[in-house]
């Protein structure tokens, strides 16, 4: 007989003042009457008492084929009970599987129905071109009650939780169930009727701790600490890094670079920029971000604003902060620089008007088909005159520009292919990147153009002496990727694929960006 059980009327009265949580309890042991079933039992007892609105399965109760035998699980129809099912995980906001642990994993019960029930479409998706998945459950937590006869210590030490980390990592949090907490108990066979009994109200307890809420105030740290990491985008400043460094030791102070205190409170003046600029390209672009369906690592913004980690608000007061310690760290720079004032003001002030400009308006570089030259002229001789003026150095010395030509050439291809996975997008928000405006072959062409000036005027540069031979043996290195990028894009141009993600070949390009600035920056330290 099917079992379907229900509890939508919440019984405390302190879950009145806010709207209930929506719990569904899974029982995943093929008896009903085991202890998992009297773990469930205990955990609900403690969710109605939380308040909650309550909805429980026990799996050995419903009618349903727990085998794939199509192609696409999407191909085999749902049972009654799965259809059933499926409406209660859409409903649930908290999910809490209990299930004994057998042979290092979930009963074949439990399995099958996940095999079934978590099909493409409703707990995931491919995303466009093929690549990569997202899950669309997201707004969702879940708690894991499993019994075992292994001590759950020589469990987690010595076979490492796989059947955990399958139900927690590769399940649920591939499908954007998070956070997804579990509680353990073993040995089962050698536990007496008082640890049993123990065990119960360990799940009661746990049960009843809905009351305050289904994240518990740690993993909402964890998890807005995790927001603001992915919504700082930090894979992109070490570049800034190198090049300001580069610029730092081009100054050829008395006193050393990295030793220097001015050289990292200017640097820190840097990052405060950076994360400023960052933050204001999410608000703005949040449009284009939205529409966007060839996201990836390397473009597409970090999405926080987009899944909802982050709000608005929290997003405009972390620009706020950035801006304002940004004033503070300049104000310090001014103090204690052996530069003149008004130089440190002057290059800093460029800087962040192209910098914060390449979004915000009036500038808006990016939307007018110059955002491209705007992160190239920044990313390069804009941060490595910075580094020059901090630490004293004359800025119209021809060294930092003879430094920057190359990184500058080196950054336009990993930029203008950038644009490509946003094309769509971007067309539709009314950004006119050089993807737009020359369209997906346009892009290639440039990035390629870009690629061979850079190694051409690096091999230069070394052939010629110049640069205070930064780029002596460059060859060895700058020769063999460009020519392997080169390859690559030449792949792209002759497929008439349509615009889409191209994570291979951003990896290339950035990893190509990455010789221009590390190789001078070892050579002249």
């Amino acid at each position: 007989m099917t079992t379907f059980r229900t509890n939508d009327t919440p019984v405390d009265g302190r879950a009145q003042l806010r709207s209930p949580i929506k719990v569904l309890v899974i029982l995943g042991h093929p008896r009903s009457d085991s202890l998992c079933g009297a773990l469930a039992d205990a955990f609900c007892q403690g969710a109605r008492v939380a308040g909650t609105q309550l909805r429980r399965l026990d799996l050995a109760t419903l009618e349903f084929d727990p085998h794939v035998r199509t192609p696409s699980p999407n191909d085999q129809p749902l049972e009654d009970d799965l259809s059933q099912a499926r409406e209660f995980v859409a409903w649930a906001d908290h999910l809490v599987f209990v299930y004994p642990t057998w042979w290092g994993g979930a009963p074949a019960l439990l399995k099958g129905f996940l095999d079934r029930l978590m099909a493409p479409g409703f707990a995931f998706r491919t995303c466009e071109g093929g690549i990569g998945y997202q899950g669309l459950l997201t707004g969702r937590s879940a708690q894991l009650i499993t019994t075992m006869d292994t001590p759950p210590l020589i469990h987690r030490l010595l076979y490492r939780e796989p059947g955990r980390n399958a139900l927690a990592r590769a399940t649920l949090g591939f499908c954007g169930i998070r956070p997804v907490r579990s509680l353990v108990f073993g040995s089962v066979k050698a536990a007496s009727p008082a640890r049993r009994q123990a065990w119960l109200a360990r799940a009661h307890h746990q049960g009843r701790q809905l009351a305050q809420g289904r994240i518990t105030p740690a993993e909402r740290v964890r998890h807005k600490a995790g927001a603001w990491l992915r919504g700082l985008r930090l894979q992109f400043y070490p570049m800034t890094w190198v090049a300001y460094a580069v610029g730092a030791l081009a100054a050829a102070p008395a006193g050393g670079v990295f030793g220097n205190p001015v050289f990292w409170l200017g640097y820190l003046c840097l990052f405060l920029l950076e994360v400023a600029t960052v933050l204001i390209n999410e608000v703005v672009d949040l449009g284009t971000d939205r529409a966007n369906r060839f996201y990836s690592t390397f473009t597409g913004g970090s999405r926080v604003l987009v899944d909802g980690s982050l709000s608005l608000g929290e997003v405009k007061s972390g620009v706020l902060v950035a801006l304002l310690g940004l004033a503070g760290g300049t104000a310090w720079l001014l103090a204690v620089t052996p530069a003149a004032p008004a130089a440190v003001i002057v290059a800093l002030g460029v800087l962040g008007l192209l910098a914060i400009g390449y979004t915000e308006p009036p500038l808006m570089l990016s939307y007018r088909g110059l955002g491209e030259l705007d992160v190239a002229v920044t990313h390069s001789i804009g941060v490595m005159l910075c580094g020059v003026v901090f630490l004293g150095g004359d800025w119209a010395d021809p060294l930092p520009w003879l430094l920057s030509l190359p990184l500058l050439l080196g950054i336009l291809p990993s930029i203008t292919l950038s644009g490509i996975p946003d094309l769509e997008a971007d067309a539709g928000a009314g950004k006119r990147t050089l993807a737009v405006r020359l369209g997906r072959r346009g892009a290639l062409w440039v990035a390629l153009a870009g690629t061979l000036l850079a190694a051409a005027c690096a091999l230069a540069w070394q052939a010629l002496g110049l640069a205070a031979g930064a780029f002596a043996g460059i060859a060895w290195v700058v020769v063999p990727h460009g020519a392997w990028l080169t390859w690559r894009l030449a792949r792209h141009l002759r497929d008439d694929r349509p615009a889409g993600r191209i994570d291979g070949l951003m990896g290339a390009s950035l990893g190509y960006v990455l010789w221009f600035g590390l190789w001078p920056l070892f050579r002249l330290a």
